[in-house]
């Protein structure tokens, strides 16, 4: 696949979770823009204030500035800068913010159109491309933040949903590839171990780790292994989004319960 096609795929993906997003905030009750969700210190409002930032952003919007005090959510300059988008429009009405979502990833997307990206390693646009990020860092990560955060505002007005989309097989197949880096770095096993996860909806993934303590991935999911977890989209989702814990029963473990339970609690990869 070239790096054309590769990086379209990511705007559509990114498109499509737009779409869904906005639909689900244009379904939204006054009363549930300032219901809390799972991120700390942020209602429904600050979630949509929030990504309204960065599309603006992208769009090639203005730099945003604002005193956001200390807020003790608010743990490092990344917090920092997410912030920003929240306090400037906290005065906002939630269709103001609905619109600029609509017109800011209109924009976006005729430009990705007009002119495709083509390079993934080139740098990305604006701030992005400050922090070290490349072209396809910052399209592949954009469907994935979306969706999230649509899903974090479905959990919080209970209005479930949104599970089977574009956005959510992106999203799940996006975090399972982190599955190496969980098993070798932060769980550390003995060399020999292997381990497969199994999410609902996503091809299972099996590493095995070596004698230098990296956990490789196998070509093939073998039909045992020291440890197998399996789990429904969902419940990985929260899990792997750092949002909150599965519900009870949702998890299966088979093998080394203890290697589990670690390799389970140890999932989270993204704020």
């Amino acid at each position: 696949m070239s790096d054309r096609e590769l990086l379209a795929g990511y705007v559509e993906n990114w498109w499509s979770a737009v779409g869904d997003f906005v639909a689900l905030l244009e379904e939204l009750d006054p009363d549930d823009w300032s219901t809390p969700t799972d991120l700390a210190g942020w209602d429904v409002k600050a979630v949509a204030s929030h990504t309204a930032h960065l599309e603006s952003i992208l769009a090639g919007g203005p730099e945003e500035s604002a005193d956001i005090g200390e807020p003790a959510h608010v743990t490092g300059p990344m917090g920092q800068f997410t912030e920003i988008g929240v306090v400037t429009r906290r005065d906002c009405d939630p269709a103001a913010i609905i619109e600029e979502i609509r017109t800011t990833t209109a924009s976006r997307r005729a430009a990705l159109d007009a002119a495709p990206p083509e390079d993934a390693a080139a740098p990305a646009d604006g701030i992005f491309g400050l922090i070290g990020w490349n072209t396809r860092t910052l399209l592949r990560n954009r469907p994935l933040d979306v969706w999230m955060h649509e899903q974090d505002i479905r959990r919080a007005v209970g209005r479930p949903g949104g599970l089977d989309s574009r956005g959510a097989q992106h999203t799940a197949d996006y975090l399972v590839e982190a599955f190496g880096f969980i098993v070798g770095k932060r769980v550390s096993p003995p060399a020999g171990t292997t381990a497969i996860l199994a999410v609902e909806g996503s091809a299972p993934i099996a590493v095995r780790v070596g004698e230098d303590g990296r956990a490789q991935r196998l070509a093939d999911v073998p039909d045992a292994a020291t440890v197998r977890v399996a789990m429904d989209r969902e419940s990985f989702i929260v899990l792997a989004g750092g949002r909150r814990t599965a519900a009870p029963g949702a998890i299966t473990i088979s093998g080394d319960q203890e290697l589990g339970e670690r390799i389970v609690a140890s999932l989270a990869t993204t704020p």
